[in-house]
């Protein structure tokens, strides 16, 4: 049965879609414990009032993984209004409902919070963001989503409503878009970057993307320059930390995207792939990743101008850039450590162990991260106090001498206590 004909008036596009509805029963474990108080509740009350009710999206594609989702996320053929009547009637309390013109409404029971949106449709897109009409046709609010994996809908009593074939696609690893990949970037640029971070978890093989697909994304580019970094970082963020990221990265460059992302366009691509190879089991923090790619500390300023990268990230890409080169060669093996722990004793920079674990990973040191990792910075045993009790008393000379004393401390990889480090000064 053929469905209706949408009109998407800021695109132009008109989107015939086809009613190819996919049901099946799922009764895991996983599903099963989502059903709390506060669910059980929640889902009496929707019942009562003749609403359906049912799972919605990422939680759907993780409890089919076989994965019990860290965040539940609930559609509704209630209106806004009609949930709040219903939850107000009931004495359920409503919290944080800044999104209700776009359906959503949030409900606290039994200490659980329940976001509710209502089934809608984009009825206009800039790119950005999008004009919403509500509906209760579940097949039309399955349409205006990103990928057919996110696309299903898994009512309370186990029953998946999977209109796209996004189980199949789950089941065979592949990403794809819902419709027409063009039409579905332009209603939001940043789903180019989706696509990418839901490939990293879901597809077990790098470069096995459909060539419509990778063509739609290149056509479409340009949009991401709308895009505010914010939403931008989050989203490479999380495709850093998952399957395949060197391929995705270099995949960006290759479509053409780095340059409105806030990525240098002559980035260090190799560089980032070697990082990648040697890091990848060590956990590194994304910033550790992407470091890789920027050629030079301006690089990094360029990076957060665009992107407006928290300072503690700024500061982390700023030292692997100047020290990844550095502290590499020129000790043997049992002293491998030492220009490392030197640089900490010497540092004035906060946070300074975490971040020479962070370059250790950058190296593919694991043997040395381990060491770090277990290594606690010891405590400079003198200080001025003590040279002013020995009669020093000019602060320049007390300066020289404490950096003296800690040159000698340091040569004796920090074992002489303070009575011997003060005896080499008679």
């Amino acid at each position: 049965m053929w469905g209706r004909i949408l009109l998407c008036p800021a695109i132009g596009v008109r989107v015939l879609s086809r009613r190819h509805l996919f049901t099946m029963q799922l009764k895991t474990k996983d599903f099963q414990s989502l059903f709390t108080d506060g669910l059980n509740g929640i889902a009496g009350l929707f019942e009562k009032n003749q609403f359906e009710l049912r799972i919605a999206g990422g939680a759907v594609r993780d409890l089919l993984s076989g994965k019990r989702p860290e965040d539940v996320d609930f559609a509704t053929t209630a209106t806004p209004e009609e949930m709040k009547k219903m939850f107000q009637a009931a004495g359920i309390r409503m919290i944080n409902n800044k999104g209700e013109t776009h359906g959503t409404i949030t409900a606290r029971l039994h200490n659980e919070n329940f976001e509710v949106t209502t089934l809608r449709v984009d009825v206009q897109t800039d790119g950005r963001h999008a004009d919403v009409e509500f509906t209760t046709d579940w097949q039309v609010d399955a349409e205006r989503r990103d990928l057919t994996i996110n696309s299903m809908f898994l009512g309370l009593d186990g029953t998946l409503y999977d209109y796209f074939s996004g189980y199949k696609d789950l089941q065979n690893r592949k990403v794809r878009f819902v419709g027409s990949a063009s039409l579905r970037i332009q209603e939001d640029y940043l789903r180019i970057l989706r696509y990418f971070r839901f490939y990293g978890r879901v597809a077990s093989e790098p470069g096995e993307h459909d060539p419509e697909t990778l063509e739609a994304i290149r056509d479409n580019a340009r949009g991401l320059a709308s895009i505010s970094g914010e939403r931008i970082w989050v989203e490479l963020k999380k495709m850093m930390t998952g399957n395949h990221a060197a391929h995705l990265v270099e995949l960006i460059y290759e479509l053409e995207l780095a340059q409105y992302m806030g990525l240098p366009p002559e980035g260090n691509v190799e560089e980032m792939k070697r990082v990648w190879h040697c890091a990848q089991s060590l956990s590194p923090k994304p910033m550790t990743f992407l470091s890789a790619l920027l050629r030079s500390m301006d690089d990094v300023d360029k990076l957060d101008l665009r992107l407006r990268i928290s300072k503690e990230e700024k500061t982390l890409g700023l030292f692997l850039v100047k020290h990844r080169r550095d502290l590499v060669k020129g000790q043997d093996d049992d002293n491998r450590l030492r220009p490392y722990t030197d640089l900490i004793i010497d540092s004035r920079e906060v946070d300074i162990q975490n971040k020479i674990c962070e370059l250790l990973k950058y190296q593919g040191e694991e043997k040395l991260l381990a060491e770090m990792t277990s290594w606690s910075i010891p405590r400079f045993p003198v200080s001025g106090h003590d040279l002013r009790k020995m009669g020093i008393t000019s602060g320049k000379e007390i300066g020289t001498t404490l950096q003296g004393l800690r040159d000698t401390w340091k040569k004796s990889r920090y074992q002489m206590d303070k009575e011997e480090l003060l005896s080499t000064l008679n």
